[in-house]
Formats: C-alpha cells, structure tokens, sequence
C-alpha cells in the first residue's frame, strides 16, 4: 500500500513483525516434511518480496520508476475531439456529368489536407479515382455512390460508400 501511495510512509513494524515470525519457524524444527516444504517455499517467496521491497525503495529514493507498477493517469472517455469532423459529403451517379460536385469535392479534400500539413493530389489523379470507384460500386449493384471526406485522429480520410436503395 505504501508503493501505490496509499499510505504516507513504509511499514517498517510490520515487515520487522513478518521478519521476527520467519526467524522464530526457520530456528526451529518443523518434523513433517510437507509442513517443511510449505514453509521453504513461503520463505523464499518472502525474500523474493524483500528483494522487491528494497529495490523499489531504493528507486523510489533515487527518484526514478522502480520495479513496481506505477500508477497510470486516469482514462478518459473516448470523446469526440474537436479535430475530429466531417468535412464534405457528396454522392455520385456519373462524376463526368457532376464536374461542379466533383470541384467541390476535391477542393473541401485539399483544403482537408492543407490543414493538417499535407499536400493535396492533383486533380486529375482525384478525378480518376472517384471516376474508378464509381465504376467499380456501380458495377455491384450501386447506382449512386457516396464520397465522405473526414478528419479523424489527425488524419484525413477519404471514403466510398455505394448507396441502396436509390431508385434510377
């Protein structure tokens, strides 16, 4: 208790109380061999936490992080960082006949970027990659296709979602 800081300082009576007790069994005889055999073992453990005991003193002294575990800051809650937002949300049927969309899409994902310190792709590659991803969710059934651009963990993502139940 001492060691997380529950108490304000060590217990020296009771580790010389412990300490005595260990002594008065281990000066006299113990007959049956499994009683012997307990207390062997409780004995070596008992010097294991002595070991222990005086090796995170002597670091909690040095004012270093010693063999113990430290206490850890409090968690808190996962909460919505204010970085973390949604930027821009388009959805598609064909990005060659949206142009205007599509503009407004890859401007809110370069400013996205510009933002947290990064470059912004030529729009052409962009206009390429929405045009393939269209394609490709079309292809499966989707006849409108969603594009989010967020913000989240310092990072800007990019997504595709195909849309249903949109009617044609």
């Amino acid at each position: 208790m001492y060691f997380s800081g529950r108490l304000p300082k060590p217990p020296w009576e009771t580790r010389a109380r412990v300490e005595a007790m260990v002594k008065q069994f281990d000066r006299g005889h113990i007959p049956n061999t499994g009683d012997r055999f307990r207390f062997t073992t409780l004995q070596s453990r008992y010097a294991a936490f002595i070991d222990l005991w005086d090796r995170a003193l002597r670091a909690r002294e040095e004012g270093r992080p010693g063999p113990l575990p430290q206490k850890r800051a409090p968690v808190e809650p996962d909460k919505k960082r204010p970085e973390d937002r949604i930027v821009h949300v388009s959805s598609f049927r064909d990005p060659v006949r949206e142009i205007d969309k599509l503009t407004d899409l890859y401007e809110s994902l370069a400013e996205a970027r510009r933002e947290i310190g990064e470059e912004a792709p030529p729009f052409h590659k962009f206009a390429e990659l929405v045009k393939g991803q269209v394609k490709k969710l079309r292809d499966t059934g989707s006849p409108e296709v969603a594009f989010r651009v967020a913000v989240k963990d310092g990072k800007v993502n990019f997504t595709a979602r195909g849309l249903k139940g949109v009617k044609e």
